[in-house]
């Protein structure tokens, strides 16, 4: 079953053109605005919204301050400055469990906190202040790549996480993996609006008065974007956009991205509209550029595409929607993000050449969601163009292309072109198993283009369950692909699932059976259960998989949904095939780098030869199999 695209003609260009030019006539100033991308996310490598939206903007002549809040947050938690915050909050932590043991009995959980907040000494921080400060330093350059260093810095970190997760508690947070709760749900309106609120718990609070609270009030600016991009960034976005609200009133905010796409049907209903003034749905680029100039011009927001908006007379859908001509994008401007920052030791800029994906057609995803008309790409010419341009301005030589799926077509041709140009970069991006690649030429050129680590959708190994996701592909294709691939020195991260609606137990365990019997060629793993979606094909149309969906009214934000099956594994038995996968696979899918950005910049510098280095040695000489929880 094709994705349907349909909503993308409602807004022709010459009539966004018209409203344009309307609107700054009418406004006849340019604008301020400040973007921001907000917490929790890895710091790997710039996320592509703020830049995608800064170009468009500053070629319209609008002034931006981008601000990678996400990047900044971490940088600061691992200092002095907020280590010896979190020091003066132990007594406070102390006093709050005092008293609370005086109304009632604490549980068990809280007198371990109390008995490990006992622990928090002065030398004790003032060591973990040295160390998380040389753990920077040691992701940040060539430190990086002595494997014994990082994973002594990622460990720095965990601690100095769970230390922070101590005076906050009963907050957890964690980095890395990115698990930090704030023990609410992000999925219901009102525990997000408590969470807001709750000063014991939201750090993120503490980060806007740090972060984004001084920075408004040096700059100014007339608008502020939020880009949401995972539902759990809904705590630190809200909790921004409500004391925005409080202390700058006069300022509008937007909130855009990923999750508030999926969320498009019901927010206008949502109490957590108060916090902010207007929503981007689906692509922003012209639909933010139109409202920022809207909002100059003090018009209505009416004609503004791709806009949910509130007046004077309620919350209102724009009529109108609008998809990006890729032809007419100019490259990501990343002037202004703390490029320094990042815990890389090089940067890794990220690259998106399309828009929605080619194939379109599995069953399980709901990418295309994200869009409003169907799959589009840039020229490759353009392609290339925008490489040398932010390879040279820049100085990176590390890429994420991070398209849905690359096409095979220009997958071709952008190998051919990094290399006929000479590019001297290196890349990763994800990909299809397509039997139009199978060709050794295809990974000659891949190879010395530069390609080092492509991400695979696999799913399964079972010809019967990739057809009913309508994958088209084979085991024949997918092994020889992987072979070819490995071969020409480029790591291979194969991406699954198991439980898709009628995939049995025995069907899982073929799967697994699968990758071990090509574990040569498969060098890394990233596992999980099926999510039935808010807008997959699955949730549209259960009728046909046998699925029976449960919705909790009052989880009204949720992005998935509980459900049973009339045929193959539950829900439960999913998880217990994924728990006994845990348990029981190939020991060499243990890595001591789980980051993907980390394990392509090994690759980059040492190639396939540095793959022994990179397992757990240590572990598996001690005779202890470690698990595949938190490691992918």
């Amino acid at each position: 079953m094709k994705v349907e695209y349909t909503k993308g003609n409602r807004a022709s260009k010459e009539l966004i053109q018209l409203h344009r030019r309307t609107s700054f006539e009418a406004s006849g100033r340019k604008m301020k605005v400040m973007l921001i991308f907000p917490p929790d996310w890895y710091p790997s490598e710039p996320y592509l919204s703020l830049p995608s939206l800064t170009s468009v903007l500053r070629q319209a002549g609008h002034t931006v301050i981008q601000k990678d809040i996400n990047c900044e947050m971490w940088d600061w938690y691992f200092s002095e400055d907020f280590l010896k915050k979190v020091l003066r909050r132990v007594p406070q932590q102390l006093d709050r469990l005092r008293k609370l043991a005086k109304k009632r009995e604490l549980t068990e959980w809280e007198m371990d906190v109390q008995l490990t907040l006992c622990d928090i000494t002065r030398p004790r921080m003032e060591k973990l202040i040295l160390d998380a400060e040389e753990a920077k330093h040691v992701v940040r350059n060539e430190k990086f790549y002595d494997i014994d260093k990082l994973e002594w810095s990622i460990q720095v970190f965990r601690e100095v996480t769970s230390v922070i997760s101590l005076v906050y508690a009963p907050a957890r947070i964690c980095m890395p993996p990115m698990e930090t709760d704030l023990s609410y749900k992000p999925y219901v309106s009102a525990e997000v609006m408590d969470a807001v609120q709750d000063e014991q718990v939201n750090v993120y609070r503490d980060v806007f008065d740090h972060l984004v609270k001084p920075v408004i009030q040096q700059e100014k600016p007339d608008v502020i974007g939020i880009s949401i991009v995972l539902q759990q960034q809904m705590f630190s976005s809200m909790t921004f956009c409500a004391l925005i609200k409080q202390h700058f009133p006069h300022i509008h905010i937007t909130i855009g991205g990923n999750t508030v796409t999926r969320l498009r049907d019901v927010l206008p209903e949502s109490p957590l509209f108060q916090y902010f003034d207007s929503a981007v749905v689906y692509e922003g680029e012209t639909a933010f550029t139109q409202l920022v100039e809207a909002v100059g011009a003090k018009r209505s927001l009416a004609n503004v595409p791709n806009a949910i908006y509130k007046d004077e007379t309620g919350i209102h859908v724009s009529p109108l929607s609008y998809a990006e001509d890729m032809a007419a994008l100019p490259p990501p401007d990343f002037d202004g993000l703390p490029l320094e920052k990042y815990f890389v030791p090089t940067r890794v800029l990220p690259y998106l050449a399309t828009r929605g994906c080619y194939w379109g057609r599995c069953e399980f995803c709901d990418h295309g969601e994200g869009y409003t008309a169907g799959y589009r790409s840039k020229k490759i010419q353009d392609i290339l163009a925008d490489i040398t341009y932010l390879r040279d301005k820049y100085g990176a030589k590390h890429f994420h292309f991070t398209d849905e799926s690359y096409p095979p077509a220009l997958f071709r041709k952008l190998s051919r072109g990094l290399v006929e140009s000479k590019m001297d970069i290196f890349w990763t991006t994800h990909m299809r198993f397509e039997k139009s690649l199978l060709e050794d030429a295809v990974w000659q050129d891949a190879k010395e283009s530069g390609c080092r680590y492509l991400h695979f959708g696999y799913e399964s190994g079972v010809e019967r369950v990739l057809q009913l996701m309508d994958k088209a592909t084979t085991a024949e294709v997918m092994t020889h692909h992987l072979k070819l691939t490995a071969e020409a020195g480029i790591w291979n991260h194969c991406m699954g699932f198991f439980g898709f609606p009628g995939e049995t137990k025995e069907e899982a365990w073929q799967s697994v059976q699968f990758l071990e019997q090509n574990k040569d060629h498969v060098h890394s793993l990233g596992f999980g259960t099926f999510d039935l979606g808010r807008h997959n094909p699955v949730a549209k149309h259960p009728e046909k998989w046998g699925v029976t969906a449960y919705k909790n009214p009052d989880w009204d934000l949720a992005l998935d949904y509980y459900y049973t099956v009339k045929n193959g594994m539950s829900i439960e038995e999913a998880e217990r095939v994924f728990e006994q996968f845990e348990r029981n696979h190939n020991p060499g899918w243990d890595l001591r780098l789980y980051i993907r950005e980390y394990i392509f910049l090994y690759i980059s510098r040492f190639g396939l030869g540095k793959l022994q280095d990179l397992q757990y040695q240590a572990v598996k000489t001690s005779g202890v199999v470690p698990t595949l929880a938190g490691k992918m």
